[in-house]
């Protein structure tokens, strides 16, 4: 059975969650460590939520100018979230502004998930590269990023398995 979201993983860690999907106990796995979804499904609580964690962790970075969930990012084939830097001028100013949009499939999701994705992209205004200066970043913001990172890739094989997005309370 191949693991597209966990690939890069060691083998033993991906032959646990084929025994776990073999016996059924995806699910299971998953709402142990995880049992209710967050409460951020509008896209003004998504930036309040956002903002929160850039302020707390990021506070010398530029303003966030926008945070919303985005129905056009296709998760299975693309990305979690983008992050999208936008300069113009105007006169003789620079305007910045800084975008984070959240695939609309994490409304229904467990906290850490939308957590891991928004630290992931609040970490590229600072850093631009998937490198160990980037990944200390999203440590410092969410201590358990890397087991959050590990977690909503089981969540996504399991979504590809079952073939459909469902609410996470509905989903098992």
């Amino acid at each position: 059975m191949k693991l597209k979201y966990l690939n890069h993983y060691p083998a033993q860690i991906q032959a646990q969650v084929v025994g776990l999907i073999e016996k059924n106990k995806l699910s299971s796995y998953l709402l142990g460590k995880y049992p209710k979804s967050h409460n951020f499904k509008t896209d003004k609580n998504l930036f309040a939520y956002t903002s929160e964690i850039k302020n707390e962790y990021m506070k010398k970075s530029a303003p966030l100018s926008k945070t919303v969930y985005d129905g056009k990012i296709n998760v299975i084939h693309n990305a979690l979230g983008t992050h999208h830097f936008v300069s113009r001028v105007q006169g003789n100013k620079l305007k910045a502004k800084n975008e984070i949009r959240v695939s609309s499939m994490f409304k229904s999701v467990p906290e850490e998930f939308l957590q891991m994705i928004v630290v992931h992209e609040l970490a590229h205004f600072k850093e631009k590269e998937h490198d160990k200066a980037f990944y200390k970043l999203c440590e410092h913001m969410q201590p358990r990023y890397h087991q959050a990172e590990f977690d909503l890739r089981v969540y996504l094989t399991h979504v590809e398995m079952i073939g459909k997005l469902e609410e996470w309370t509905k989903i098992f």
